[in-house]
């Protein structure tokens, strides 16, 4: 397996494949600064193509840019020409359904995407369902919700002193844990199946306020009062506005049965514990 994109939940997916039985290779940009992981080495992602057509398996962690999916721009020959490989995974975003005005999308939900960035993204699964087309591979297409898990939760927020409880009423965002997404990637990897749509979303669509305030009780801390959404957007990032902007609840039924899978962190709550106890593992 080759995971193009070495990351924060690329680095997961890579470990979890290496217990289950791959031999993998990562890609990173620069070798030299990137964080060692056992038993997974990584190559320059500019010199990649050797590995990509040794791949059985393939995995893009990458985002699009303004000209495309730099995994293709890059390596679209060693991918048409790699002999072996069977299947792609590309991690895309739920934000290429678009605003629902809190309405459930589920896995056979047509896209609609409203902002510039779930545009690309939409059209780099788009571009990735030619190319496995042409390998004759197959193709999983992960929507992922927003990804948390150590070093980037509420737990986080709370100890650094800049978490916030936003209150918008009747909104809600769906989440992953990194573990999981790691999970279900290597699953799909091992269960390939024509070319699926996958939600990496857990069971619980909830307001950030509710997480929030779990991790402060986790903590012992009283969570930071609560302010209306209305008193904040004006000081919110373009980027912040944008995904308060949508409201979805992604549903996850298809995908936990296509795989055969139970969710280490079905919601928020068994998330934040499970970061919790990795913490104390490692202290």
């Amino acid at each position: 397996m080759v995971v193009a994109g070495l990351g924060y939940a690329g680095g997961a997916v890579a470990e979890e494949a290496k217990a289950r039985g791959f031999v993998v290779t990562g890609t990173v940009r620069d070798p030299a600064g990137a964080r060692p992981r056992r038993g997974v080495p990584v190559t320059a992602f500019a010199e990649a193509g050797t590995a990509i057509r040794a791949a059985t398996h393939l995995v893009i962690t990458a985002a699009p840019d303004d000209r495309g999916d730099p995994v293709l721009a890059a390596h679209g020959a060693a991918i048409a020409a790699a002999p072996a490989l069977r299947w792609i995974g590309y991690l895309s975003t739920t934000g290429v359904y678009g605003d629902r005005g809190g309405a459930s999308v589920d896995e056979a939900t047509p896209p609609a995407p409203g902002q510039p960035r779930s545009v690309r993204r939409l059209e780099a699964e788009q571009a990735w369902a030619a190319a496995a087309r042409a390998r004759g591979a197959a193709l999983d297409v992960f929507r992922v919700g927003g990804i948390y898990g150590p070093g980037r939760s509420a737990l986080d927020e709370l100890r650094a002193g800049i978490a916030k409880c936003v209150v918008k009423p009747g909104h809600a965002f769906s989440r992953i844990h990194r573990d999981d997404i790691a999970l279900a990637v290597v699953a799909a990897a091992l269960r390939p199946d024509g070319h699926r749509v996958l939600h990496l979303v857990d069971d619980e669509p909830a307001p950030t306020s509710d997480v929030v305030a779990e991790a402060a009780r986790l903590l012992g801390v009283e969570p930071p009062p609560e302010i209306p959404f209305e008193e904040v957007r004006a000081r919110m990032s373009p980027m912040a506005l944008s995904f308060w902007s949508e409201n979805r609840r992604v549903a996850n039924a298809a995908t936990k049965q296509a795989l055969g899978i139970a969710w280490h962190c079905p919601t928020y709550r068994e998330g934040l514990r499970r970061i919790l106890a990795e913490e104390s593992a490692q202290s």
